[in-house]
């Protein structure tokens, strides 16, 4: 059994503990130890990552791990992070969800043996509660001027929030309790934004089980980029997990581009390397700046954890052919993706310098002939000067594409038809 508090700490990974010498100890031998995930939406994020990669060092570590979806507190609504009332979802979108959550997190926990690891819905023993045991048996043990005080709730009183949201906090609690009841669950972690709700649960075990219970809680600080920003954002919206929804080279070039500064930062919350792997290649990235090392390690092993090697391999591939101009080793699929957005539909047997005009690459014939005898334009990765070349189908790649470059960051995707 390695404590690895110590370590969760270095890596910036511990906000809040419930008492820390409380949880040292506890640490110190096997515990069973839950995270719950919200069934919001169909696929967790990038964000959510950061808490799938603690469980799976507290694994690792030799503690029993509990994943609980969220399917019945999901019909309610966390309040937190929220300016507003959450809209509700419908018992069947809701179910949906909470079976895609169960799918991801099977990937990344080990599931071999039950005293390793387990994944639950909570909608199991709270769904089917009836208003009054939840009332006299919970409800009772929630003095309403607590509850008001916990940031989690107080944050929401001057936009409003309703009962239903309200009781939110209860609900989270109960889980706790039943589990720590069910399962022996002694240690409850979240986002730094679940503090109330952490708390709150650690109280009722207290107020049930006795004020001696041997249990605790702590949370993980919600990670910003360097602007303030929430991570794990991109332009277009959240970076999910499902490849269907986000694809895995979207992924790696949010972190290729992330800087300096944040992609140390990351490495240290993200990679399973050791201390002293990630302090080596944060110095080496420090003494080289301009060579993004750290921000390719980061890249490559959060590929690599959340969609595999093989694709993070891709991913390498992918990006550094857009670097380098050598596409022509590349997948029609890759090609599409990496320049899909810059595609434009030509025919078959223009001459170079119409091909760039049409293209958009040039703004006239004199200028066509500027780029292409000046050495400037490249072909499938390939310089061209023959300004006489006229282009067909069997210039192109898969007997469709021609992927055109002017200068150093200047990329042209041609359809030929």
């Amino acid at each position: 059994m390695k404590n690895i508090l110590e370590e969760l700490k270095w890596r910036g990974l511990i906000k809040d503990f419930s008492n820390e010498d409380e949880v040292r100890e506890l640490l110190d031998s096997k515990q069973t130890i839950y995270c719950g995930f919200d069934p919001s939406a169909s696929s967790m994020h990038i964000g959510n990552f950061v808490m799938i990669s603690m469980l799976m060092r507290l694994q690792q570590a030799g503690h029993k791990i509990v994943a609980v979806v969220g399917g019945a507190t999901g019909m309610i609504g966390d309040p937190s992070g929220k300016s507003k009332e959450r809209n509700l979802q419908t018992k069947e979108a809701l179910k949906e969800n909470t079976d895609k959550i169960r799918k991801q997190l099977e990937r990344f926990i080990d599931l071999s043996d039950p005293e390793k690891g387990l994944i639950v819905n909570n909608y199991d023993w709270i769904g089917n509660m009836n208003v009054l045991d939840f009332l006299r048996d919970y409800g009772k043990h929630f003095p309403v001027n607590y509850m008001l005080s916990k940031d989690i709730v107080a944050s929401r009183l001057q936009s409003g929030v309703s009962f239903t949201e309200f009781s939110y906090m209860i609900l989270q609690s109960i889980d706790f309790l039943h589990l720590y009841q069910k399962e022996g669950v002694t240690i409850q972690i979240g986002g730094g934004d679940q503090w109330g709700n952490l708390t709150a649960g650690l109280e009722l075990i207290r107020k049930v089980e006795g004020i001696d219970s041997k249990a605790g809680c702590f949370t993980v600080p919600l990670l910003l980029d360097e602007n303030g920003k929430k991570f794990g954002k991109s332009e277009d919206g959240a970076l999910y997990l499902d490849a269907k929804l986000v694809s895995p080279y979207k992924i790696y070039q949010y972190f290729i581009n992330v800087s300096d500064d944040d992609a140390a930062r990351y490495l240290k919350v993200f990679s399973f390397k050791s201390v002293e792997e990630i302090n080596a290649i944060i110095d080496e990235h420090y003494k080289t700046l301009g060579a993004r090392i750290a921000q390719k390690a980061l890249a490559y092993e959060i590929i690599c954890l959340v969609h595999g090697k093989e694709k993070a391999e891709e991913c390498r591939k992918m990006s550094e052919a857009l670097f380098s101009g050598s596409v022509s080793d590349l997948s029609k699929e890759n090609i599409e993706e990496l320049f899909g957005d810059l595609r434009v539909e030509l025919p078959s047997g223009l001459l170079f310098e119409d091909l760039l005009i049409q293209a958009h690459a040039a703004s006239s014939k004199r200028e066509a002939r500027e780029f292409i005898n000046g050495n400037s334009v490249a072909i499938n990765g390939v310089k061209c000067t023959d300004i006489a070349k006229v282009f067909n189908k069997n210039d192109a790649l898969f007997g469709r594409y021609i992927v055109l470059k002017r200068g150093k960051k200047n990329y042209y995707l041609i359809d030929l038809k």
